[in-house]
């Protein structure tokens, strides 16, 4: 539990060190990258709402009571909306903030063991731009991967109980995996060797999932969570898992 909670501390953390100085121009396009994804995913949601409503309800529905259908619907809506934005948008966003989210982590490092700040130009960024792409492909695969005997394993009775608490740890250890693969991935280490150093620090890895969950489904919050978990992942990565 202590493990638990000191890997939620350094999503903390990362809120922190993405506004300063030398760190702060590496993590606000990542950070547009999301907010302008997110406010997309809010505006289509809420206004196509009414003609996604209307096109779900039987034609011959009395328009009283399909005005007051939309009163108790909107609530369940906005559930879902959250879901979806949670598991399409934050996939996207990762996927095009990933040529920056290197460099971010490259930043927070060389800003925590007191190195110069990291001078890079666009056409660096640009050039590992579809190495960093496929690698969040190659990401994405192994959560599906995941996702398919947890899927049928929510529809088997007894065990279906327990499917919620899966789900959310499956989340924070992918979203776990996510974020440290941007400073692992800068000291030259390969998938399979990140979850293998992760698996050693288990809690850690979970609190700071588990922590990157939660603000993920708080609006506005969501705007800052991709830089604010790279440099959290970073500086994780830093005190507690290098060699």
């Amino acid at each position: 539990m202590n493990d638990i909670a000191t890997g939620a501390r350094y999503l903390l953390q990362g809120f922190s060190l993405i506004h300063q100085k030398g760190i702060r121009q590496f993590a606000y396009i990542p950070m547009a990258i999301n907010t302008l994804l997110f406010s997309f995913a809010i505006w289509l949601g809420v206004s196509k709402f009414d003609q996604w409503f209307a096109s779900l309800m039987p034609s011959w529905l009395p328009e009283w009571l399909l005005s007051w259908l939309m009163w108790i619907i909107w609530p369940l809506f906005t559930g879902l909306l959250l879901l979806f934005i949670f598991f399409s948008f934050s996939i996207i966003a990762n996927l095009l903030a990933a040529p920056f989210n290197g460099v971010l982590a490259e930043a927070v490092e060389n800003k925590l063991s007191g190195e110069k700040p990291l001078s890079l130009s666009w056409l660096e960024i640009i050039k590992d731009a579809p190495l960093m792409m496929w690698g969040e492909i190659r990401k994405i695969a192994y959560f599906i991967l995941w996702m398919i005997p947890l899927f049928i394993l929510s529809w088997v009775p007894i065990i279906n109980i327990i499917a919620p608490i899966l789900w959310i740890l499956l989340s924070s250890w992918m979203l776990a995996l996510d974020y440290h693969d941007y400073p692992m991935g800068n000291h030259q280490l390969k998938f399979p060797q990140q979850r293998a150093i992760l698996r050693q620090k288990r809690g850690l890895a979970l609190g700071f999932g588990l922590a990157t969950l939660g603000a993920t489904m708080i609006p506005f919050v969501n705007f800052l969570v991709i830089p604010a978990a790279v440099a959290g992942a970073t500086a994780l990565y830093l005190d507690n898992l290098k060699r």
